[in-house]
Formats: C-alpha cells, sequence, structure tokens
C-alpha cells in the first residue's frame, strides 16, 4: 500500500504508541538532571532503590527448604517493566513488576526469588489478555520440531503520533523441538522494524510506560477466585549473570547542564529496554561530543555495564566502541553479535599452531589400516547451494535381496581437535557456529570448516559413519558404527536432488548437474537419490505414525546484491523433499548413536531432551481453541499432528489459517536441550516430546556444534578407539549447560540478522504489500501474520474497536469482514 507518509522507522523495540523512546527502561527513568532526581545527587548517603542481595549461604538453605525459587528471567519486550521466571511445577509463570522488583538482573540470568505475600499478587481480570503478554517471550522449537536450516534510530526529533505502528517479528527454529520459532525473532529482538503512518500531534517525551489496565494488585484478593491471581515475587540474588553486560545504543548528554553529573558523564541509552541506561565517563566518548553531541545523533555504540549501585536508576558502564551509523549492515550486525557475546575475532595464532602445518594436508598411510575405506563407494552431499562446511554425506547401495545398505557419513571432526589443546578449548567455548543472512562466525577456523573437515567432492576425507542395512519400508535389519575413509562423488544442491526426486524417469543432462568423479555416473547418483528418498518417505510415514510432532513454521531468505552486500528481495525458503530426505537419516543416526553412547556409557553420555510443553500455557490453549470452535487434539505429540494435519483444507486462506494455529501451538513449547545422563536421575525425562522417542543426542553436524565433538569423543570410547574421556557427570553438564546458553544466543542473533535484513530490505525497495491474516486482538492492536513474507506484525491503532479475528485489516487498522485476509502495506 502506498502512502506518501510512510517510513522504515528503526524505532527502539517494545515502546508503546504514544510513549517517547527518551523514556528508560524502568518507564520512570528521568535523567540526572531532571527535576524528580535532583534529590538523588544531593550530599549524604543516598536512599536505596534496590534491596541488596541475600548472602550465598542463606539462598542456598532457601533453596533447600523451597522458600526461595531459581529461574532464569525473562523480560518481556513488549511491555518492559512486566518480567517472569517458570514456575518449578509447570504452573503459570511467576510474575516480577518492575525493575525494583528484578532488582538489578537482566534478561536470561538465572535468579533467586522469594515469593512475595498473596496480597500483592497480580489479580488478572477475566477480560485480560495477560495470556498474550505471558506468551510473548521467546519461545523456541528444536531442530527435529521445524526443519533445521533492526537497526534503530533513535526518536529523537520524531514527534508525530503515528497512526499505525506495524512491527516485524520473525521466525526461526530447529526441527528437532517439533516447532519453528515464528514468534521468536525479533521478539527477543533488540530492535524493530517498524512502519509508521504520521498523524499530527505530539508524543509525549515524557510519558511513564504504561501498565496493562488489566491488571492490577489487590488489597484483598481473598473475594477473587484463585484462577485470577499469578504468584509474584522479587529477585534476591542472582546465580548466573547470562547476559553479555554488552548493548549498543546511543549517547546523550545528561539533560541539566548545571549539574556535577555533567561535566563528568554522558548517559548511554541502549536500544533494547530491557537494558537500563548508562552513566558513560565523558573521557570514554568522542572527544568533540560535549560540543557537537547532534554529530553523533545517529552513531551506533556499544557499551559495557560494569556496576549498578543500590542507591541509583542508571547502571555504570565504559563505552568500548564506535560502530558507525545505525541502520547500516556491518555497525548493527557487529552490535548485535557484542550484545549476544558471540566471539567473532580471529583465531589467536595458539590456536592455528594447532593445526596441520604440513600443507596441502594428507590423510596419514596409518590411518588406512584403522578405518574402513569407503572411497570406491558412490558417497555424496547434498546441502545449501552456498553452503562451505559440508559436516555430512549419504550412500546407498541396492543389494541382491531388495534391500539397501544406507550410510550416514559424519566429518570426524574430532581428529582435528585433540582433547585439552587451546583449539579444543576456544571451540568449547564458542560451542557453535553462528549464521547470519550474509556471513557465518565459525566455531572452529576455515582451514577445519571449509577444507580439512568439510566432505568436498573428489578428494579422500576421515569420516564417522553409521551404516544401516535397511529394508524399501525402512525397517533395520543390522547396523554398524565406525570411522571411515569416504571419498565424495558430487556436491549436490538440494536444488539438484529435488530435480532428480521430482524426474524419476528422466537422464538429467550433466549440464543441469555439478561435476561427478569419473568412477560415478549420473545415473547412479540420480538411482541413489531416488532409492534414499523412497526409504525417507517411509521413515517419515512410521515416525509420525508412530506420534512424532512437526510445527513447520515459514522462515525469509534473502537474495544479496554481490558488489553492496545490500538486500535486492526476499521469498519464504521452501521446505522440499530433497530437504525432508536428509533430515530423516539425520535423524536416524543421531537416534542409533544415542542408544549406542548411553548402552555404554549410562552415567556419561551426552544426550538432547525436549520436556513436553507448559502446562499452563497449554491449558489456556487448549481453553481459546474450544472456544472458537477448533476440535485440536493436545494429549500428545502426535495427537497434536494429527489435529493440524488433518483439520485444514489446502486452499490459501486455509493454510494461512493452519499457520496461524502453528504459531499459537509453538508458544507453550520447552526448548530442547543437552544435558549428562548421569545428571538426571528420571530416565523419563530423558525422552524427546516432538520426536516422541525416549533418547536422543546430536552427532551429525561437529563442524558447527561442539556438542557433537563431545558425541563423536564419546562414541569412540563406546567402540574401543579410545580411552573414555576422564569427565565427571556434573562436568560434563556443565558443558551441557554452555551449549545450550550458546545454541541460544546463537539463534537469537540469527533471528536478528534476518530482522536486520528485511529491515533494511523495506527501507530501500518499500513499501512492500501483502495479505496479512489476523492471528489475535489486544485491547489497542492486533497480531497479524503477512502471508508473504512469512513474519509477524503487531499493528498499534489509536481507534477503538471489536471485531472478530478472522476479520480484514488494512493498513490504518479499519476492519470489513471478509475472508479472514486482508492486504496491508509495510
Amino acid at each position: 500500500m502506498s502512502h506518501p507518509d510512510y517510513r522504515v522507522n528503526l524505532r527502539p523495540l517494545g515502546t508503546p504508541r504514544g510513549v517517547s523512546s527518551l523514556v528508560g527502561p524502568h518507564g520512570v527513568g528521568a535523567s540526572p538532571g531532571d527535576k524528580k532526581s535532583k534529590s538523588k545527587t544531593t550530599r549524604g548517603k543516598k536512599k536505596s532503590i534496590f534491596e541488596t542481595y541475600m548472602s550465598k549461604e542463606d539462598v542456598s538453605e532457601g533453596l533447600k527448604r523451597g522458600t526461595l525459587i531459581q529461574g532464569v528471567l525473562r523480560i518481556n519486550p513488549k511491555k518492559f517493566h512486566e518480567a517472569f521466571i517458570p514456575s518449578p511445577d509447570g504452573d503459570r509463570d511467576i510474575f516480577i513488576d518492575g525493575v525494583v522488583a528484578r532488582n538489578r538482573a537482566l534478561n536470561g540470568d538465572l535468579v533467586v526469588v522469594k515469593l512475595l505475600p498473596e496480597e500483592q499478587w497480580k489479580v488478572i481480570k477475566s477480560e485480560s489478555n495477560d495470556k498474550e503478554t505471558e506468551g510473548a517471550y521467546e519461545s523456541d522449537l528444536p531442530e527435529e520440531l521445524c526443519g533445521s536450516q533492526l537497526p534503530q534510530q533513535s526518536l529523537k526529533g520524531y514527534n508525530d503520533s503515528p497512526d499505525v505502528i506495524i512491527e516485524a517479528q520473525f521466525d526461526d527454529s530447529d526441527s528437532e523441538d517439533g516447532h519453528g520459532n515464528t514468534q521468536n525473532a525479533l521478539v527477543d529482538g533488540v530492535k524493530k522494524l517498524s512502519v509508521c503512518v504520521q498523524e499530527k500531534g505530539k508524543e509525549d517525551a515524557g510519558a511513564p510506560a504504561i501498565k496493562d489496565e488489566n491488571t492490577f494488585t489487590s488489597q484483598d484478593s481473598r473475594v477473587l477466585p484463585e484462577k485470577s491471581l499469578q504468584r509474584s515475587a522479587k529477585v534476591v540474588y542472582i546465580l548466573e549473570k547470562k547476559h553479555s553486560r554488552a548493548a549498543t545504543g546511543f549517547l546523550k548528554l545528561l539533560a541539566d547542564k548545571n549539574s556535577e553529573l555533567f561535566r563528568k558523564y554522558a548517559l548511554f541509552s541502549p536500544s533494547d529496554h530491557r537494558v537500563p541506561r548508562i552513566y558513560v565517563p565523558l573521557k570514554d566518548c568522542p572527544q568533540d561530543f560535549v560540543t557537537r553531541p547532534k554529530d553523533y545523533a545517529n552513531t551506533l555504540f556499544i557499551c559495557r555495564i560494569m556496576d549498578w549501585k543500590e542507591d541509583s536508576n542508571f547502571a555504570l558502564g565504559q563505552l568500548a566502541k564506535s560502530l558507525g551509523q545505525a541502520g547500516e549492515i556491518e555497525p548493527e550486525t557487529e552490535g548485535i553479535l557484542t550484545e549476544y557475546g558471540v566471539d567473532f575475532s580471529d583465531f589467536s595464532s595458539e590456536v592455528l599452531e594447532c593445526l596441520p602445518q604440513g600443507l596441502p594436508w594428507t590423510i596419514p598411510p596409518e590411518e588406512f589400516s584403522r578405518r574402513r575405506d569407503l572411497r570406491k563407494d558412490c558417497i555424496f552431499t547434498i546441502d545449501p547451494s552456498t553452503a562451505r562446511d559440508l559436516d555430512d554425506a549419504l550412500s546407498c547401495k541396492s543389494l541382491a535381496d531388495g534391500n539397501f545398505e544406507v550410510g550416514v557419513h559424519i566429518a570426524d571432526v574430532s581428529y582435528f581437535v585433540p582433547e585439552g589443546s587451546s583449539l579444543d578449548k576456544v571451540a568449547a567455548e564458542r560451542a557453535t557456529s553462528v549464521y547470519l543472512v550474509q556471513k557465518v562466525v565459525p566455531m572452529l577456523p576455515r582451514l577445519l570448516c571449509e577444507e580439512l573437515c568439510s566432505l568436498n567432492p573428489m578428494t579422500d576425507k576421515l569420516t564417522f559413519s553409521v551404516i544401516w542395512t535397511l529394508t524399501p519400508k525402512g525397517k533395520i535389519l543390522a547396523e554398524w558404527f565406525g570411522r571411515t575413509i569416504i571419498r565424495s562423488c558430487t556436491k549436490l544442491s538440494y536444488e539438484h536432488a529435488q530435480s532428480m526426486i521430482e524426474s524419476p524417469t528422466r537422464r538429467i543432462p550433466e549440464r543441469e548437474l555439478p561435476a561427478i568423479s569419473p568412477e560415478h555416473t549420473c545415473d547412479e547418483v540420480h538411482r541413489a537419490v531416488l532409492n534414499l528418498h523412497g526409504v525417507a518417505k517411509e521413515l517419515r510415514r512410521q515416525r509420525f505414525a508412530d506420534g512424532a510432532l512437526r510445527l513447520d513454521q515459514l522462515k525469509l531468505a534473502f537474495t544479496l546484491d554481490h558488489e553492496t552486500g545490500l538486500p535486492q528481495g526476499c521469498h519464504v525458503y521452501e521446505y522440499r523433499d530433497s530437504n525432508k530426505l536428509v533430515e530423516e537419516f539425520m535423524l536416524l543416526a543421531n537416534m542409533a548413536v544415542a542408544h549406542k553412547i548411553h548402552r555404554a556409557f549410562p552415567e556419561q553420555a551426552l544426550l538432547r531432551r525436549h520436556p513436553p510443553p507448559q502446562t499452563k500455557m497449554l491449558n489456556d490453549l487448549v481453553e481459546f481453541c474450544d472456544q472458537m470452535g477448533l476440535p485440536m487434539d493436545f494429549s500428545s505429540a502426535g495427537a497434536l499432528n494429527k489435529s493440524l494435519t488433518e483439520m485444514f483444507g489446502d486452499d490459501k486462506y486455509s493454510l494461512a489459517r493452519k499457520e496461524v494455529l502453528t504459531n499459537m501451538c509453538s508458544r507453550p513449547m520447552q526448548m530442547a536441550v543437552y544435558f549428562c545422563s548421569g545428571a538426571l536421575r528420571d530416565p523419563a525425562q530423558f525422552r524427546h516430546y516432538a520426536l516422541n522417542v525416549p533418547l536422543y543426542t546430536h552427532f551429525t553436524s561437529p563442524i558447527r556444534r561442539f556438542a557433537d565433538v563431545l558425541v563423536h569423543r564419546l562414541l569412540a570410547s563406546a567402540l574401543g578407539y579410545r580411552e573414555l574421556p576422564d569427565v565427571e557427570p556434573d562436568s560434563l553438564q556443565k558443558q551441557a549447560d554452555h551449549c545450550n546458553d550458546r545454541r541460544m544466543a546463537s539463534k537469537r542473533v540469527q533471528e536478528l540478522s534476518t530482522g536486520l535484513f528485511f529491515a533494511i530490505l523495506v527501507r530501500e525497495s518499500g513499501p512492500l504489500e501483502s495479505e496479512a491474516m489476523v492471528m489475535g486482538v489486544l485491547n489497542q492492536a492486533f497480531d497479524v501474520l503477512v502471508l508473504r513474507y512469512g513474519v509477524q506484525k503487531r499493528v498499534y491503532c489509536n481507534v477503538y474497536f471489536i471485531f472478530p479475528a478472522s476479520a480484514v485489516v488494512s493498513a490504518q487498522g479499519q476492519p470489513s469482514l471478509d475472508s479472514g485476509a486482508g492486504r496491508m502495506g509495510a
């Protein structure tokens, strides 16, 4: 929808309509020179704003007695005065109201809380949309669940009150947890794309953040039904500061030029309103900042929090770096990486010395006697066309009895990463490669990622293989694990494999395929792909018949200008049969290895579990579906998958409604996590909910995931290739926890990178137009799924109306009853 007043405004995340971005993260944050804060700069002891943390001894005792509760703090990005920690019993989250109750903890920190007296618990009115706000946290769907594979300008000077603000929200997910993260991407985001329709009228630059009018604290909660109360708490201790304490944002002078603070400090305003504003010493700032502050109004800086005193609304920090202009790809990308603690520095000389020095490297002769030689077999890779770190290869040999010998061959990364070496330590610390739209931050040096370990075609490679004898129906007749040497005959893209699947009888011309080694033919590779596809279809059918769940959600892919790096266009990534083929055999290998290492080392296996959905959120969703007349069965993962598969037709709007409901189903889902089998006593907790299997692990991507390297070492020990790694269950659990933390950060970074590129695409090429379907209706806003781009947007309106969730919505927010979708300019 074209409109002369439309402009992209990369505004701070979470700022509601009518509330200036100058409002601090506390909602009332007057800057030091304002009247409200003058009393705080007077001489004498300042009054404490925050409580002193409890002692470690008291915290330990309180946790043992059950009078204190620990959990990961989650701050609502849309209402940053609200925070939550999960309830240990799976019931409704525990509510933490305001920055004072958060007690200087930041998003993602592991905190200890103490419940408040019942009369101070949050009261939820029956018509409240609190279910929405509570669900507005970052959900995470594992790869097995969904398929693997914003810059901000200050609102300074923006005085027009927008009629409609459309905020982009993206999702991504792994396939294993059954769900994709449509809700995820910019929800945790530090920045959000806003498209503003302008209208005359001033914003109140000093307005405090407004609390949800549907919630209040009751002085006498006894008159209210128990269901309407939400347990509330305050933070009394930070067990682990998982937030990086780094933020990107903008520098401003303090308001009161006559104050003593003005001569010492500048004010740093983070882009993420969940981070406090920060005093930074003027000596850290550019030399001419005080005399020419406007020159830096659009300059993005990185600041690190060094301290946050009990008597200050503001933290103390150090300015780490000037990144460049806000809204440009590289400064914004560096800011995102820094905020999430991603190490993107060059590998040290000490680390690089661990790599083979004599290049070109060749496989030592002794390895041929220790491994099965598969170099003559027809083995090939199937990957995205741009992939350079090729972890896995496949083979499929027809047997005389009509069965198949199928192999999954994984790069033997552990061979090149000696345990305890500098390379091992840095890989363990990074824990994962981080995939951005325009580049990859690798876990391992590129010599390993792209050459020595990568299963590039027509070169001898060290691998770890799982080989099965399978019937055409996918039944396992035999299974073998071992170290191997392979020589991939070709590097297929998903598109190449898809064309083979779609043309089973046509001979594909060699010019349409990549180079194939002379020992093998095009027809041989084609036949192997078709046989793998046939078996994969049966494996997939059986998996879902056995109760697996998949929550497919849309992902954006971009085309970039080769010279400028700017996005030229975007499309929803299509997940096709070639993707499913690879996924089925990777899942089969991961499950096989999980059983193998757990049988060998029941106390020291590194596994991956997926807990069932959060009880309270799932019950809320059940209630919603009942009210909407949707016959959904949430009794198990398989029942939910069946409901989603069978309920909808295949016309455009049915598919859109399915996408909306799939997104809603993703919200109660929990993360899949790595764990050590010896650290969890109840085997029932080992289960993977989405896959509906008792044991699962990650084995198939050691180039990009350190957890897989650890699993390779365990498998090598189980097969007698080496001694068991000298690691206790508690120590292995700590490694698992670190892998979980870095994997979560990697996902957030990937989502924010997608959001950044989409925002720039809209800025450079917009306005963009798409049909959208309403997902939910709030008091002064509604959420829509933008069908063309697979992104969610929240539309804030300054008009009040009631309409069904299937109404058409124009860009101005005016509803009209129609087919359930509307056209929306973005």
